[in-house]
């Protein structure tokens, strides 16, 4: 069970509690219901079929086969290793291919999930939506902004369900910090940030490469795709988020989460204008994607949120030891999503102005201080001086907590009732499409302009 915790509030700088207008959710404790927990008929089952049996393809694979109902039909991967190991782990009775169209076309199968590099994203999708399934696609939904509105158009003309694969966006976590906001605890947010860092090879993509790997065993034309045409590697095809022409880098494999969680607990549509910079400072092991990217959004007004700013960082070679977290800064308090708890810090500023101190007051001749002090002082009561604190409240997630769980049965759910789902493609695309002009903003080493509302660059 989820605990909010709430003590008393003190004032600073006095004795005494006082109790000053805090929104009804902060001034209860609260039982969050997991979306984990929402019962799912498994009367129609849900056939599906993986397409790329990679890392992610593993985790998206056994997250679904956990919701009632869920049935693994078929897998496509390029190299046969992964076939093989696919019949070993969820029986010999799948279907297996190298060529997910031969997926596609069985009448068999209801829903697929994407999970494959990230310049196939949009072909494998839009493939996928015209063949009449349900699409699970991992993120960031598109390689290139440019490719996104193709992806919504076919969503909506397909009627089918697509969910993009960033669990933020489920998270009981963004979802309970979404309604702290809105109740304006902190006051109007003014700033954001989000950071993931990491400091491992794995987190850098040095993936194992396996003994057999040759063009015998591996679809390589398949692989390229549309990339430019280069001779067999299996560095590229086991590492391919390492390379920008099948890969979005750090911005676009890790900003996404960034951005989703924020979306998540604004409402926003995105920013309008981004600028980034990234450097590749340590693992120069051939690849030519950055290992490190900073970057900083202007967010625009809208009927959901005042203008703020948005920071993000990915830094691949984190010698502090790595880690992730997000915080919302308001003007009276701030929203800290770390791990798995939320921390609220919040207060309301002091009715009266500050007077003295680091202050004007005394360079003014003696006579003036003492008039403008009695002024003050015959209008703000002591009250009326005072920092009102918030103790501090806490939100946890229960042990074992699994956000992608949640996403998957968000998904599922709308592909058995027809509910729209919570990251559609449009969500995608406006959450992938500032992530991706990072990288553009880093390469032209400028600012970007980009329209939240009709996503396109400006």
């Amino acid at each position: 069970m989820s605990t909010t915790r709430r003590r008393f509030l003190r004032t600073l700088g006095g004795s005494g509690s006082l109790l000053f207008g805090l929104p009804a959710l902060a001034d209860q404790a609260t039982v969050q219901t997991l979306l984990s927990k929402v019962k799912v008929s498994s009367v129609d089952k849900v056939r599906i079929g993986l397409i790329g049996a990679g890392i992610i393809g593993h985790y998206d694979t056994e997250t679904a086969l956990k919701v009632p109902g869920v049935e693994l039909v078929a897998v496509c991967d390029l190299y046969q290793g992964r076939l093989d190991r696919a019949k070993e782990k969820w029986g010999n009775q799948l279907f297996t291919t190298r060529n997910y169209k031969e997926l596609l076309a069985r009448k068999d199968i209801d829903a697929v999930l994407v999970c494959v590099c990230d310049h196939w994203h949009d072909h494998i999708s839009i493939d996928a939506l015209n063949a009449g399934k349900h699409v699970y696609c991992e993120k960031p939904m598109v390689h290139h902004v440019d490719e996104g509105l193709a992806v919504v158009a076919a969503q909506k003309a397909s009627g089918k369900t697509l969910q993009v694969g960033s669990q933020s966006a489920s998270s009981v976590l963004f979802l309970e910090a979404q309604k702290y906001l809105k109740q304006g605890i902190i006051g109007p947010l003014a700033y954001a940030e989000a950071y993931t860092d990491r400091n491992s090879a794995n987190g850098a993509w040095q993936y194992t490469i396996p003994s057999d790997a040759s063009p015998k065993t591996i679809d390589w034309d398949m692989f390229l795709g549309d990339a430019p045409k280069v001779p067999f590697d299996p560095v590229r095809f086991f590492r391919w988020r390492n390379y920008k022409a099948y890969g979005t880098g750090v911005a676009g494999d890790l900003f996404v989460h960034n951005f989703t969680g924020l979306h998540t607990v604004t409402g926003s549509l995105g920013p309008k204008q981004v600028y980034a910079v990234g450097a590749l400072n340590y693992w120069k092991d051939g690849r030519d994607a950055y290992d490190i990217v900073t970057g900083l959004m202007q967010y625009p007004a809208t009927d959901q949120h005042n203008a703020f700013q948005f920071f993000t960082r990915v830094n691949l070679a984190d010698g502090a030891g790595g880690g992730s977290g997000t915080r919302f800064i308001g003007t009276e308090g701030v929203i800290e999503v770390k791990g798995n708890s939320i921390v609220i810090k919040h207060f309301k500023r002091p009715v009266a102005p500050s007077i003295g101190g680091y202050d004007s007051l005394e360079s003014f001749p003696k006579a003036m201080q003492q008039s403008l002090l009695d002024d003050y002082n015959a209008k703000y009561s002591a009250d009326d001086r005072k920092m009102k604190m918030g103790d501090e409240i806490v939100f946890e997630s229960p042990k074992g907590y699994d956000a992608r769980l949640d996403h998957m049965i968000n998904f599922f759910e709308s592909v058995r009732t027809g509910k729209p789902a919570l990251e559609d493609a449009a969500f995608g695309l406006r959450a992938a499409a500032p992530a991706l002009l990072c990288n553009v903003s880093s390469d032209l080493k400028r600012a970007v302009d980009w329209d939240p509302v009709a996503m396109k660059l400006v």
